[in-house]
């Protein structure tokens, strides 16, 4: 685990990095050996080990598993067993995963240990921002956050998504160090309603805009969703900061005394200058116009998100974009020691104190099935330009359990491997025995959408799904399209569209083309636009469902027969692909 350290020295922060990515291989050891004395006793290690924690009995008697695999064990726990059936620390909540693709989030077990260790880490990245952005120190953040109310297991045990908890784990009575950084208060990034919350933090940030030197969010499609919000509701704002009066629907009392610090008197020159940058008509810039002395935009850009460094390089004006970690619910992982790096560049540096890490080696036509056990390495075997499964084990109950990313060596830092997120570890798209995973997927649509630049218009989201309903089976992706032009009318080309269809089927693997032009086997590729405002309907759906949106990810494969209906309701316009693609037999990517 981390040593303690001081979070507010970035010299004591730096330090740190620099050792923890030094001593990598004595550090890992250390883990595994920690872990496994500490929970020698658990029903589940017994199970296997029967005593034996040394390194190799773990790696040859403990079995890879997915979360089905584990879920009896969580269950068990979640229901009022005893912690220690898998860890030897009592759990203090269940973080919920995301969960999008399934629509149900999973249940993760998280010790008062483990929390801390996720907010030190969190503290190790602070420093490099101050060290490679000049004047970013200068002002606060305007990150925006959003919680989610909570559940309960069966037994009592709080329900939270990771940054619901870490949000709450802020002391409301002894927020100074937040203030200290942050914009809004405390009291608005945890309201409940997202709604309020999101209106009441963009007021925090219009009103304090000359203060404002970091703006984001957890990731790049929920710091979209509040631009979007922005744009609908800027005139509003206005009317509340020419009045200084908040506006009635704002009813939350943590909202309506958070901004009653900032929103004191009329101001209407600052009111004239909003209406003004916000009315014209081309948002192109508008963060840098609003917030004329922001250094960067902090949003991960990385993975599934990376589709949506466009439209952000559009909103931001030449703000760099920093994706500053790599996490998730089950561990915190990496952190981007080179802030500045290109979004399509970033690679994360393994922090190897968070839990001990193995990787199994994966193949382009790898999929689940059997483990292969001389395919997994350690963390200081992995080799340059090979792809990873991640595989887990931590502090708060989780043994050699398989994350689902798919993760490519680019490098080290001292002697710490740094990974590109490639992707989930999962098909997206498969009629017949072609095989599209997300990042094939999201490079073919790339491609595509660099058609619609000189028709002024973006892709603002995109998901998938196959058809089966047809013979043979085909393809469908749904577009969400905007203009670069305010309240442009969206009438898309047919030609351009369909030829839009066409790259995305020249984009994807030999495997696919053969099946389309030779066999026959799938049908044209097609693309349907769906109206604006649909995938927020999609969103909230998912919502609905238990996702949060500070950490909801729009699934480029969409399965639920609701969800399939919300988006098939909204579309206004559909297009196939004109032709076959070329066959030749390109040289197949195996992923290094």
């Amino acid at each position: 685990m981390l040593p303690r350290f001081d979070p507010t020295n970035p010299k004591a922060c730096l330090s740190l990095l620099e050792d923890v990515t030094t001593n990598v291989k004595q550090i890992q050891d250390s883990v595994l050996e920690s872990i496994l004395s500490r929970n020698a006793q658990t029903e589940y290690l017994r199970g296997f080990l029967n005593g034996q924690l040394d390194k190799h009995s773990f790696k040859k008697n403990l079995p890879i598993v997915h979360y089905e695999d584990y879920r009896s064990y969580i269950d068990r726990v979640a229901n009022g067993e005893p912690f220690d059936l898998i860890c030897d620390r009592p759990f203090s909540l269940f973080l919920a995963s995301t969960g999008t693709s399934g629509g149900v989030p999973k249940l993760l077990p998280l010790t008062a240990e483990a929390m801390e260790q996720r907010i030190l880490f969190a503290s190790l990245y602070a420093p490099l921002v101050f060290k490679h952005i000049e004047g970013v120190s200068e002002g606060k953040s305007l990150m925006f956050y959003f919680v989610t109310r909570e559940s309960e297991t069966a037994s009592g045990f709080p329900v939270r998504f990771m940054f619901t908890c870490v949000l709450k784990s802020v002391n409301p009575t002894n927020s100074f160090l937040w203030d200290r950084v942050q914009i809004s208060p405390h009291a608005i990034a945890t309201c409940e309603d997202t709604a309020q919350g999101m209106y009441c933090q963009l007021l925090c940030g219009l009103l304090q805009r000359e203060n404002v030197a970091r703006l984001g969010a957890p990731f790049a499609s929920s710091f979209l969703k509040v631009i979007n919000f922005l744009e609908d509701h800027w005139d509003e704002l206005c009317s509340n900061i020419r009045t200084g009066q908040l506006s009635d629907w704002i009813t939350e009392p943590q909202c309506v005394s958070g901004i009653g610090k900032f929103l004191t008197a009329p101001n209407p020159d600052l009111a004239s200058l909003v209406e003004q940058e916000c009315s014209k008509t081309s948002w192109e810039g508008i963060l840098r116009r609003l917030w004329p002395k922001a250094k960067c935009i902090e949003a991960v850009a990385t993975g599934s998100m990376a589709q949506y460094t466009p439209l952000l390089e559009f909103y931001g004006g030449g703000l760099p974009l920093i994706s500053s970690s790599y996490g998730s619910s089950e561990c915190f992982l990496g952190i981007n020691v080179s802030p500045l790096s290109k979004p399509c560049d970033v690679s994360y540096t393994i922090i190897p104190n968070m839990g001990y890490f193995e990787f199994l080696e994966v193949e382009k036509d790898h999929q689940e099935g059997c483990v292969d056990p001389s395919a997994v390495v350690d963390l200081v075997d992995v080799k340059i330009g090979h792809d990873y499964e991640l595989i887990i084990t931590t502090f708060s109950g989780l043994y050699r359990y398989r994350l689902g990313d798919v993760l490519r060596v680019t490098g080290f830092y001292n002697n710490a491997p740094q990974f590109y997120y490639v992707r989930r570890q999962k098909v997206v798209l498969s009629v017949d025995v072609d095989k599209t995973n997300e990042e094939d997927l999201l490079k073919a649509v790339t491609n595509a959408t660099l058609l619609l630049k000189q028709h002024d218009l973006m892709l603002m989201d995109f998901t998938s799904r196959v058809d089966s309903s047809t013979f043979p089976g085909h393809y469908v992706v749904y577009w969400e399209l905007g203009s670069k032009f305010k309240d442009a009318k969206i009438e898309p080309d047919r030609d351009v569209l369909e030829e839009c269809c066409f790259a995305i089927e020249e984009s994807l693997d030999s495997v696919y083309r053969k099946l389309r032009k030779h066999d026959k086997n799938i049908g044209p590729l097609e693309i349907k636009v769906v109206r604006r405002g649909a995938f927020d309907e999609l969103m909230n759906f998912f919502l609905s469902r238990g996702s949060s949106l500070s950490q909801y990810k729009t699934p480029r494969l969409v399965t639920s027969e609701e969800a399939l209906k919300i988006l098939d309701a909204a579309v206004v316009s559909e297009f196939l692909s004109p032709r076959t693609p070329s066959w030749e037999p390109r040289e197949m990517h195996t992923g290094r």
